[in-house]
């Protein structure tokens, strides 16, 4: 047995693996000092600030991944621990389990006080941050839990996330998804660009990327398809990814989208200024429509974000450690609820529910009763906030950052399941592809482990009336229009002139949604009095009854939209929101759904034309269709 055994670590040395083997079998320890902790397992060693939570190195196999500094720590939550009464502890002892696992907790009292003598600047909550290490990972988890306690005075929060900047000299390469994973500007590259119509985009006048417009909002991402993403290095061949197992603690559903993956915008002149990559981790973000987390004085409010993965890997391309880090990311959500997250309001897997049905569309005007793309999930009820300068705000399931939600995408023929529920009670809501609107049943009571079957739900869309004609594709996005499958791309806003030098002239039954319908409706500057999109529509008989335009948004940044019928006045959206969904290169904000009612004479039999017009404005200052659909109440007559 020893000569098998010694064979075994001869080979393994000639081999060069004998330091991970070792490394992997290495059991997690804890080095306390005054101002910090060292959490270390052989492959990783992480140290944390005990001031902060902060996390201010991250060493993966004797490469230090984060670029920290006196200034600004290398991984941080927006919300720091600090305060004048912090508790710090280790909350798993890795000689309690033979150094199974380690975690440590930094935890900041609030007392009632806003920033400057209170944790996480102005937003009133305790505030906890954790770390946790396993033996063999490559990978350290950390989450923060906010609670506002019921004596604590109003308050709200903020922008919020975990932020790591990571080392210039090793990290390269940047994944998003399929159609971002790519090698990354250089430092130079940035701070050597022309500032183009906002700061945050530059001209690049040199590198692999020249003539190319950098925007880091070109890499935001839907949070829901998106559970690993991160940089890696075609050098040191090694990459670091954020997790998420789930997407129940962040905001805005399976529909929100968020910056992830950048390299850090620096602002100023100095052109040796650093700019790190940069990973962005959101559970409350004011980006393409914003969230909302709101909590009123006498309120007693927690909430645990994450834990999630800060996962480190290595391989020989950036691609082969990005479907490392997937492969990962589908083991994790396999993982969720974590058995070891203890001492706080997380409800284990024995605690949580299966909540399944079969949704059965009822729709006779639509083709087919598939459910392409399904979503369905369990959220709180709507809900309204005091808000701000805007008076009291409508916070629905695409704002709610407040509380957690469970989404899971369900199969076409409306067959869901949706896994480790918390206790509570929900509104159902589901959308899918082809279908205008969502379902939603309320008063969903969820019982501690109790798993429940709603049966069998009937979804029938609202219909007006007849459809008389559809334009798009109903699925909260632009994607089906021109430049909708490529929107990541810079300042397509400023195409549209030479695109549509006549604007948009669209013929139901001859034009292309593809081609013949940009993606924007784009105010321009030779249009003084409104930028007009016409639909020219035939009809066989001049009808009667009521007529309804039906608009489904998908980013608003003009505040109104005249509507004309026949050159007659017809109505009118009004009090958009900006989302600022254009701006920042996206097909995809806070979605709204708006009718516009006429009566049905405005039309003739034969050639008919509806106008759609926004106010003159800047380029970005436009609108996004989703899907727009005329309905008739009343069959036509002669």
């Amino acid at each position: 047995m020893r000569l098998i055994l010694c064979c075994l670590v001869f080979t393994a040395m000639a081999l060069g693996v004998l330091p991970a083997i070792a490394a992997e079998s290495a059991p997690v320890t804890i080095i306390e000092s005054p101002d910090s902790y060292t959490l270390s397992n052989g492959i990783l060693t992480a140290e944390i600030a005990k001031r902060s939570g902060s996390l201010t190195s991250l060493v993966y196999k004797g490469t230090e991944t984060l670029d920290g500094g006196p200034r600004r720590p290398g991984g941080y939550w927006s919300h720091s621990a600090a305060s004048p009464k912090m508790i710090v502890a280790v909350t798993i002892d890795p000689k309690s389990n033979q150094g199974e696992r380690a975690e440590v907790s930094i935890k900041g009292i609030s007392g009632g006080t806003r920033m400057g003598s209170g944790p996480g600047g102005s937003t009133i909550a305790d505030i906890e941050i954790r770390y946790a290490l396993d033996r063999g990972a490559s990978g350290i988890y950390t989450y923060s839990i906010f609670d506002h306690l019921a004596e604590y005075p109003a308050t709200s929060v903020g922008e919020a996330r975990f932020c790591a900047k990571l080392k210039d000299e090793v990290f390269d390469w940047m994944t998003v998804d399929a159609n971002r994973n790519q090698v990354a500007i250089t430092t130079y590259d940035w701070n050597h660009g022309t500032v183009m119509n906002m700061k945050e985009a530059r001209k690049m006048n040199g590198g692999v990327y020249q003539g190319h417009v950098e925007h880091k909002y070109d890499y935001t991402a839907n949070q829901f398809d998106t559970p690993a993403f991160g940089w890696s290095s075609t050098k040191q061949h090694v990459g670091l990814w954020f997790i998420n197992p789930t997407i129940e603690y962040l905001s805005g559903g399976p529909t929100k989208v968020e910056l992830c993956v950048h390299r850090d915008a620096t602002f100023g002149t100095n052109l040796e200024a650093p700019a790190p990559p940069c990973l962005l981790n959101y559970w409350r973000g004011s980006h393409y429509g914003g969230s909302s987390c709101v909590i009123a004085a006498g309120e007693h409010w927690t909430k645990v974000i994450g834990p999630f993965l800060i996962y480190c890997n290595a391989g020989p391309t950036p691609d082969a450690m990005w479907q490392d880090s997937l492969t990962t990311a589908a083991k994790e959500a396999k993982a969720w609820p974590y058995d070891w997250v203890k001492g706080i309001d997380y409800p284990h897997r024995e605690q949580r529910s299966l909540v399944s049905g079969h949704l059965i569309l009822d729709d006779p005007q639509l083709s087919g009763a598939s459910l392409p793309n399904l979503l369905v999930g369990l959220t709180a009820a709507d809900y309204t906030t005091a808000g701000g300068r805007g008076g009291p705000t409508t916070v629905d399931w695409q704002l709610d950052a407040k509380h957690y939600e469970f989404w899971v995408r369900a199969d076409e023929q409306g067959r869901f399941s949706i896994p480790n529920v918390r206790p509570g009670t929900y509104t159902l809501h589901a959308i899918a592809d082809n279908v205008l609107g969502e379902y939603a049943k309320a008063d969903i009571a969820i019982k501690d482990g109790r798993p429940m079957d709603l049966g069998k739900l009937q979804w029938r869309p609202v219909r007006f009336g007849r459809q008389l004609w559809e334009i798009g594709i109903p699925d909260r996005t632009a994607r089906e229009f021109l430049h909708g499958d490529h929107f990541w791309q810079w300042g397509l806003y400023n195409d549209y002139p030479r695109d549509f030098p006549n604007d948009v002239n669209f013929i139901i039954g001859k034009s292309d949604i593809h081609k013949d319908w940009n993606y924007c409706q784009c105010p321009r500057a030779d249009r003084p009095d409104g930028t007009p999109w016409s639909i020219t529509f035939d009809l066989p008989n001049a009808p009667q009854g009521k007529a309804t335009l039906r608009l489904a948004l998908a980013a608003t940044s003009a505040r109104r939209i005249d509507v004309s019928v026949n050159g007659k006045p017809a109505g009118a959206v009004e009090g958009l929101r900006d989302n600022a969904t254009i701006r920042r290169d996206g097909i995809r904000g806070y979605w709204v759904e708006r009718d516009i009612a006429f009566d049905a004479v405005l039309m003739n039999a034969g050639k008919n034309v509806i106008k759609l017009t926004i106010p003159k404005g800047g380029a970005m200052s436009g609108i996004e269709y989703d899907y727009l659909r005329l309905e008739l109440d009343s069959v036509p007559v002669n």
